[in-house]
């Protein structure tokens, strides 16, 4: 089934939202034609990409939109399978089972939550589409900021377009829908009063968890207490675990109810902002891949790196001024006995709280942040798409834009790696962008540390000063940290951004990733022309994270493992790539 064409000249972007039976079906498309064929069992005809599942001779279809340099096309319409009497539709229900059957055969093993899984995240991008919405403004950075940065957090109805289940929680729908960010949720924070002795926290500076004291309660907090925020879903399902249940009743903990103040979930949806601070909170629910809870080694994981990068932090913010790292420099839980007289593990890291900085001095004067992953959306679901940034641009201005906003992405991601060490995760939802009053991009800021590692060998010192638990989770060794920086910075960001910029002037698509090569280079000498970026600016296939197959196989995220994309990066003309 090799073989290439070119596609069909581009379609426009689309001006409305998709259906979810078409979303879900895209997205596990996308997903099938990055992990499951290769050059052999796929194909472009007549502007319609075809696959063949390799091991099940399935054969399926669907019309393009646009091709991709790196394969990451755009799809439009249904996707149909080959049948006896024809092409026929495959709905996304029949696309999952063709997929389940295919994974059972290639991994010899069956995964009983798999269409579950995906019938649940059909289920959220449903009632994400469905809920009634005021339709983004052409130029959100002109209007409210706080509100064009919030609904930017919001606005990610469908999710990550190569994950199979990118909207997918274990929890019950409704309940869910008033804390998931792309139903729009605000919501107030429950407020309990703990006994001092019965804290556990840990600042890395001076007032670092001072928001918590200051927060609204309903309530005033007793002399000899702390007040410790909870996300409500978490506290209505441990509230009557027994050890809270014992201590509520001897008057350690005190509840003093909802809080005065909403806040707003973010793109994570467990870390909330109240528009001076994030709160990262536990949620024990699966979510996408993982259960959502700070674990101990990621409480006091956070507040260590924040110590641990302050000098890091700083040179980078003199090399690289349009950019910066939101610190997490607190926590604070529950340090509650249980029977035997044990540290209750259940509730320290089901109540852990995490502070984070907010965005407030980080954001220059007149620039409003926005979610990265906001920018990249291909359909009009929020404020902050490249499509509105660049409204009316041509495609020469739309290249400068995407050379600043490349310029303030890359470098401090490649000096952070080679000259200290450490493995930022600069994926879509953990990077703010800032553009100023024109829509160009400003600033960059990066945020949560539970990513961000230390590579194997440096740092030594300040590993060795922390507990062994907290200690081994913090670094990553220097291929795997590698492969890290890359697919989240040129497979997760750069190439979804680029691409929302190539879906206004698809001719710019080469010209594009010439910008991403040119500013590689151009880091090169200053970082000792280190062999790892040499190998990348000569070709080397990119990784791109096995979100199907990881989710199959029900590893943690930690654990995922990779495909390789052919690179768009040679100095060549790389109008054909391989993937066309």
């Amino acid at each position: 089934m090799s073989g290439t064409t070119t596609a069909h000249p581009p379609v426009p972007a689309p001006a409305a939202l998709p259906t979810a039976d078409e979303a879900v079906a895209h997205t596990l498309l996308n997903c099938v034609l990055r992990e499951v064929t290769d050059e052999h069992t796929r194909r472009i005809t007549d502007g319609r990409l075809h696959l063949q599942l390799p091991l099940s001779g399935v054969e399926l279809r669907v019309a393009l939109r646009r091709t991709s340099l790196i394969g990451a096309h755009r799809f439009t319409g249904p996707v149909h399978e080959h049948a006896p009497e024809g092409w026929i539709p495959a709905d996304w229900r029949r696309l999952a089972a063709l997929v389940h059957t295919e994974l059972s055969l290639r991994t010899r093993s069956g995964n009983e939550e798999f269409l579950g899984q995906i019938a649940a995240s059909h289920r959220a991008v449903s009632s994400a589409l469905a809920r009634s919405r005021t339709p983004p403004t052409s130029a959100p950075h002109t209007g409210g900021r706080l509100a064009a940065y919030l609904g930017s957090e919001q606005s990610l109805l469908l999710g990550h377009r190569f994950h199979p289940t990118p909207k997918a929680h274990g929890a019950d729908p409704a309940t869910w829908a008033a804390y998931a960010p792309e139903e729009g949720a605000r919501f107030p924070l429950r407020m309990l009063a703990v006994r001092e002795d019965l804290i556990a926290q840990e600042s890395a500076e001076r007032g670092a968890l001072a928001p918590l004291d200051a927060m609204d309660a309903p309530g005033e907090v007793p002399a000899g207490y702390r007040l410790l925020p909870a996300h409500p879903w978490q506290f209505r399902l441990l509230r009557r675990h027994p050890s809270f249940v014992a201590a509520a009743g001897r008057g350690d903990i005190r509840d003093l109810g909802s809080g005065t103040a909403p806040v707003t979930p973010t793109a994570s949806v467990r870390t909330v902002y109240d528009g001076r601070t994030f709160l990262k909170f536990s949620l024990d629910v699966r979510i996408t891949n993982c259960l959502r809870k700070n674990a101990y080694y990621e409480l006091a994981g956070a507040v260590a790196l924040t110590r641990l990068l302050g000098p890091v932090l700083e040179d980078l913010a003199v090399r690289h001024p349009g950019a910066a790292v939101l610190r997490e420099p607190a926590y604070r839980s529950l340090a509650v006995r249980g029977p035997g007289g044990r540290m209750d593990r259940t509730l320290l890291e089901g109540f852990g709280v995490i502070v984070r900085e907010g965005l407030g001095r980080h954001v220059p004067a007149g620039a409003t942040p926005l979610l990265a992953g906001a920018i990249a959306d291909e359909y009009p679901a929020g404020p902050g798409r490249v499509a509105a940034l660049l409204a009316g641009a041509g495609p020469s201005a739309a290249v400068a834009w995407w050379q600043r906003y490349v310029d303030l992405l890359v470098p401090p991601v490649l000096s952070a790696f080679f000259l200290h060490g450490v493995v930022l995760e600069p994926h879509l939802q953990n990077v703010v962008v800032c553009v100023d009053g024109d829509g160009g991009p400003v600033r960059v800021l990066f945020r949560d540390l539970e990513g961000t590692k230390l590579v194997s060998g440096t740092h030594g010192d300040a590993l060795a000063a922390l507990p062994d638990e907290v200690a081994r989770v913090l670094t990553y060794d220097t291929r795997r940290g590698w492969d890290r920086v890359v697919y989240c910075l040129l497979v997760n960001h750069l190439a979804e951004v680029l691409a929302a910029v190539a879906d206004l002037h698809p001719e710019t698509e080469a010209e594009l990733w010439r910008c991403v090569r040119h500013t590689l280079a151009r880091c090169c000498g200053p970082l000792g022309d280190p062999p790892l970026l040499r190998s990348l600016l000569a070709g080397e296939a990119l990784p791109a994270k096995a979100n199907l197959l990881t989710r199959w196989q029900r590893a943690p995220d930690r654990d995922a493992g990779y495909v390789r994309l052919p690179s768009p990066l040679t100095d060549t003309d790389v109008t054909n790539g391989p993937l066309h």
